[in-house]
């Protein structure tokens, strides 16, 4: 299915209900969000290497994990370069898993980590799969009912700082896999994907829908009945997909999409809905707000409530009544 950006209006956005802002933080770029089966956050990862839970209005923003034992407050804290991932770490796709607590992560550039009910440092699951090291591990998430843990990995030759070259060369060594806790493997479920980013578990587990960010376009992966282990292409579009959250009711997405021929190009920040058969359902542009700056995730906790992350960005957008 083709998404054509010049058939589709665009609904328009309300103003953000609020944001939470990182200015005493010092720091930027909440990739990703979850919250834990408490209700309680959200978690966010940051550019610095810190996994952050929010602790209420008269807190704020604490430190609730990191994912190196070599990471440095002094060097790390408000860092906002990305040639010093190696050294602070820097986790993108995280999710609960809720019958244990445990928060797994996935560090752009220390691989698959899991971190304990109490946080703080996470412990290292896999730096690799098959005998290829991770270069750009990405999106994840955790089907709660089997408490596999699916997520990506980019490149097998561009890390994060080098996410340009890796659109521009067109690279296809990403990777789609799958952690089972249980027998503690690691499965590779597809090569040769082109920047593979988000993914996002259907309910009950029957498939998965993953975005190719450079390949601009959204698979659907089968995990369960006769199409198990296949996948097929579900949209093309006309700009670059991050990640994909399922919503609370049913089987139905959001993806975050950045509406542009190419990234040199001016950026519409846009908030895609989708179902499970790659209907769009809304198509809502967040320009008004982000300018043209890239967003990497729309997430909806609740039923009504948009929580807008981005890489770039020194907040973290709420909208509701959208």
């Amino acid at each position: 299915m083709i998404f054509n950006i010049f058939l589709i209006l665009f609904s328009l956005l309300p103003h953000f209900a609020f944001s939470y802002t990182f200015t005493r933080l010092n720091v930027t770029g909440p990739d990703s969000t979850i919250f834990d089966v408490r209700g309680q956050g959200p978690y966010t990862g940051i550019a610095d290497g810190r996994i952050i839970k929010y602790e209420g209005p008269y807190v704020g923003f604490q430190d609730y994990a990191f994912d190196t034992p070599t990471r440095s407050k002094a060097i790390c804290d408000g860092n906002l370069d990305p040639i010093l991932g190696n050294v602070c770490g820097r986790p993108l796709g995280i999710g609960f898993l809720r019958s244990t607590g445990q928060l797994f992560i996935a560090d752009a550039y220390f691989g698959l980590l899991v971190a304990g009910t109490n946080g703080r440092l996470a412990r290292s699951i896999a730096t690799g799969a098959e005998g290829v090291s991770f270069r750009f591990t990405d999106g994840l998430d955790v089907d709660q009912l089997s408490s596999t843990v699916f997520f990506t990995d980019g490149s097998s030759t561009y890390n994060l700082s080098e996410y340009k070259a890796s659109v521009a060369t067109n690279d296809s060594t990403g990777r789609l896999l799958k952690y089972d806790p249980k027998t503690q493997n690691i499965t590779v479920l597809i090569n040769n994907l082109i920047g593979p980013s988000g993914v996002a578990v259907s309910v009950g587990g029957k498939y998965l829908l993953f975005t190719e960010f450079t390949g601009r376009r959204i698979q659907k992966y089968w995990l369960k009945g006769p199409k198990a282990n296949t996948s097929e292409i579900l949209l093309t579009l006309p700009g670059y997909p991050d990640n994909i959250k399922r919503t609370p009711v049913g089987d139905t997405f959001w993806v975050a999409v950045n509406i542009q021929q190419s990234l040199a190009e001016n950026n519409v920040p846009t908030a895609l809905k989708i179902d499970g058969l790659g209907k769009i359902l809304r198509n809502i542009s967040l320009s008004q707000e982000y300018n043209s700056t890239l967003i990497s995730e729309v997430h909806e906790p609740v039923v009504g409530t948009l929580y807008i992350g981005s890489i770039f960005a020194n907040f973290l957008a709420v909208v509701k009544n959208f």
